[in-house]
């Protein structure tokens, strides 16, 4: 049996805590087959505090996806500037981990093996390694599926897996591009309180896309609200929700109201 999940109430952050991201007139072009480029993103500028949780929130097509991979250094940016902790970002780092929709498991490795694989070229040695792997396992509920493979567990389970595999690497930013997207309710729910759970006990930094306006207003310190064709945040919204939060209350449904509105508008 997993271990009850409940709802964290994170640590109170000061508005002094240091900016961890910096994004400085931000825009991305792609180039196109004999048509010239496309502008999916133009002028994004904000940072992110160390132990914030923002919401990156529009609609298909507004280009943030290809934000967070500029972000992860997958892709880079046609101008503008990424740093974190001042220092240019320019690729790939385990400084900055990225959760997908998709798991993105290895499937000849057990679950066990799977949170452990980044582990394979740190400094530690091997009954140190087994230690934090057996730990993480524990975090996400999955003591009893370590020697699972990813096709004899659940999607849920799954998810859980590519989060433990992120987190043991104590990632300074997490990047979630849609993680809970593809699960059913019940299980989303069981997601979102774990992720709020783990957020309070190692106090990353996370950015975390989502198109449901309920999961930005329930997990948010902040909202970035895009708009597309270029991509570009429109509204950056303070989310002064206390937590635990709880959908059905006057002031979250108020919370979501006014975002809808704005999105809306868009």
């Amino acid at each position: 049996m997993k271990p009850p999940l409940h709802i964290a109430t994170p640590w109170p952050r000061s508005p002094e805590a240091p900016a961890v991201l910096s994004i400085e007139r931000l825009s991305k072009r792609f180039e196109t087959n004999g048509a010239g480029s496309v502008s999916v993103l133009r002028d994004i500028s904000f940072t992110a505090r160390r132990g914030e949780m923002i919401c990156i929130l529009g609609r298909s097509g507004c280009g943030k996806s290809t934000l967070l991979n500029i972000l992860a250094g997958f892709i880079a940016p046609s101008s503008g500037t990424v740093r974190l902790n001042g220092q240019p970002v320019s690729r790939p780092g385990p400084d900055r981990c990225v959760v997908f929709q998709d798991d993105a498991l290895f499937p000849w490795l057990t679950v066990r093996e799977n949170i452990a694989f980044g582990l394979k070229k740190r400094p530690m040695d091997r009954a140190r390694k087994k230690s934090e792997v057996e730990r993480f396992l524990s975090l996400v509920g999955l003591t009893d599926f370590g020697d699972y493979f990813p096709h004899e567990i659940s999607g849920g389970m799954k998810q859980r897996v590519s989060i433990a595999r992120v987190l043991i690497l104590q990632p300074e930013v997490l990047l979630m591009d849609e993680p809970f997207a593809a699960l059913d309710a019940q299980t989303r729910e069981e997601m979102q309180n774990l992720l709020l759970t783990l957020w309070e006990k190692f106090k990353h930094t996370i950015l975390f896309v989502t198109h449901d306006v309920g999961e930005a207003v329930l997990m948010a310190d902040r909202i970035l609200l895009f708009e597309k064709d270029p991509g570009g945040i429109r509204e950056d919204i303070k989310i002064d929700l206390p937590r635990p939060r709880e959908k059905d209350e006057r002031r979250f449904f108020a919370c979501y109201r006014k975002t809808m509105s704005i999105i809306n508008r868009l």
